[in-house]
């Protein structure tokens, strides 16, 4: 899928809408309303959503229910520590497309920023309208402002580098988008990362990235992994600042009890994010 495309643009327009629609109507929706809502015939809606998803809507309405991340938690829980010595990390396709990883040293962090060129764009994306910062060296910065608004979102990212020097470039950052939200074709399948954070914070994030996708696992294992088994509050501050929203994959972790737990950038977000990975893994 290419977001800069105007027909594909167009897609991902209106499975975001889509996505809503199911979000606030659980199951109760049919393939004919949800169809009539986007102005579509139910033939033609449901095999773009299905040719877009993997699966068809009302399979997907299966994925959005509340009972879902209990199920994940209890089908596809990961251990972590199993899926670095099984190689489980390479099998999630979003952790293929990182070309390369680098993240500031500690000395960089403390700057805030300072002296760092970050450029920036707005994108739709599949879960709705989202905010892109990148340095020349990666992304540093995904966040979506379907729940919390355009300009916090943006001030929100912003302020987590406050010396640093912000540039619209959305050209610039166009080719990592394409490839962090779907595109495949030709050189477009890698979408480099650059992780400005604490020491702590990046060990955490690394540890995420190890969960492949359609998988989730819990903030307590996350804290096991990174060798603070009694630090998981502290794991779940760390989680919740990640900057690179969905490649960092920080809404597969869980509640013990499988409670969604938070998500900065909203639940329902989160909750179309897993449904989303199920789908496609199912599918």
């Amino acid at each position: 899928m290419n977001p800069s495309d105007p027909e594909q643009g167009y897609h991902y327009g209106v499975m975001r809408r889509a996505i809503e629609l199911i979000d606030q109507g659980g199951e109760g929706l049919t393939l004919d309303q949800l169809a009539a809502q986007m102005d579509m015939s139910p033939a033609h809606f449901q095999r773009l959503f299905s040719q877009w998803v993997g699966v068809s809507p009302k399979r997907y309405q299966q994925y959005l229910t509340l009972g879902h991340a209990k199920a994940l938690l209890r089908d596809r829980f990961t251990t972590l520590a199993a899926s670095h010595a099984t190689g489980l990390s390479g099998s999630g396709r979003l952790h293929d497309l990182f070309l390369r990883w680098e993240s500031m040293s500690p000395g960089e962090f403390a700057r805030a920023g300072d002296g760092l060129v970050i450029y920036w764009g707005w994108f739709e994306s599949p879960f709705g309208l989202s905010i892109v910062m990148g340095t020349d060296k990666g992304i540093c910065g995904i966040g979506f402002a379907g729940e919390t608004g355009a300009e916090p979102a943006m001030a929100d990212l912003m302020g987590r580098w406050p010396r640093a020097t912000f540039i619209e470039d959305p050209v610039m950052l166009r080719p990592w988008v394409l490839a962090a939200f779907g595109a495949t074709d030709g050189q477009l399948n890698r979408a480099p990362i650059y992780l400005i954070g604490a020491p702590f914070q990046i060990k955490v994030w690394e540890a995420l990235v190890t969960i492949p996708s359609g998988h989730v696992t819990t903030y307590s294992e996350i804290a096991g992994s990174v060798g603070t088994p009694r630090a998981a509050r502290a794991v779940g501050t760390a989680v919740g600042r990640n900057p690179i929203s969905w490649l960092i994959p920080c809404h597969r972790a869980l509640r013990k009890s499988g409670g969604l737990g938070g998500y900065h950038w909203g639940l329902p977000v989160k909750r179309a994010m897993l449904a989303f990975e199920a789908a496609r893994a199912d599918g």
